[in-house]
């Protein structure tokens, strides 16, 4: 068996949770578009963005880059949000909060939320907003933890080898 045979074999798509389970996916999207709600939608997709990466999903990676670009965010943006703690002046204070929070979160199991994560993000965001914030950052969580233990075919690799 080839690299290629097995990269293939072990990323077919499983379960279609959505099809099977409809309620699901109608609680899931309800529950993101409440998140949404009351967010910046820039720093909405970043935190999706870095998520995404963190969780390995390449099914929201591919959504939410392709929403952003569509936002007009930058390719630079896009490409060194995984390194934004080393690019100083590219992305606001809120944002680093924001992505600062995001980490914390999608990693609970390394260290919690560090009280400093969260009063950063509290000094940015009112209370409203952090609500909000911490809502999406779940969100994009569980819909990483769906897509990626289904292998969710990326949109932008249907029909391109991926269906």
């Amino acid at each position: 068996m080839t690299m290629r045979q097995r990269a293939t074999n072990t990323h077919t798509p499983r379960v279609n949770v959505w099809k099977l389970a409809p309620g699901v996916y109608e609680g899931m999207y309800a529950f993101q578009e409440a998140a949404a709600k009351e967010l910046d939608p820039v720093v909405g997709e970043l935190v999706k963005i870095r998520a995404s990466q963190i969780n390995k999903c390449a099914f929201c990676l591919d959504m939410h880059l392709t929403d952003a670009r569509k936002m007009g965010e930058s390719q630079l943006r896009l490409d060194l949000i995984a390194a934004w703690e080393e690019t100083p002046g590219l992305f606001t204070e809120r944002e680093r909060a924001a992505l600062a929070l995001t980490e914390a979160i999608t990693l609970l199991a390394e260290d919690s939320v560090p009280d400093e994560v969260y009063e950063r993000a509290a000094e940015h965001f009112d209370e409203a907003e952090l609500a909000h914030l911490i809502a999406q950052i779940v969100a994009i969580n569980a819909w990483n933890r769906f897509q990626v233990t289904t292998r969710a075919v990326p949109a932008s690799l249907k029909n391109n080898d991926g269906e």
